[in-house]
């Protein structure tokens, strides 16, 4: 499972009602929340935040967590 995945799990997001909402396809979000190798997209994660009332930046925070840069 991916990290989006995860924080959807955890919030017990109904991924059928995020994909009516967004317009994003049933198999992408499957793909987003199960697959690594999916890249998630600037205007899918904006609009899955949307679609479950987060705002976006913390979505995106609590996603990649891990992410820092190298010579910081």
């Amino acid at each position: 499972m991916t990290e989006l995945g995860e924080y959807l799990a955890k919030r017990s997001i109904n991924k059928s009602e995020v994909s009516r909402k967004t317009g994003i396809s049933k198999p992408r979000l499957s793909e987003l929340t199960l697959k690594e190798s999916a890249h998630l997209r600037a205007k899918e994660l904006y609009l899955i935040a949307l679609a479950i009332g987060a705002e976006p930046c913390d979505v995106l925070k609590e996603i990649h967590k891990d992410v820092r840069l190298e010579h910081d």
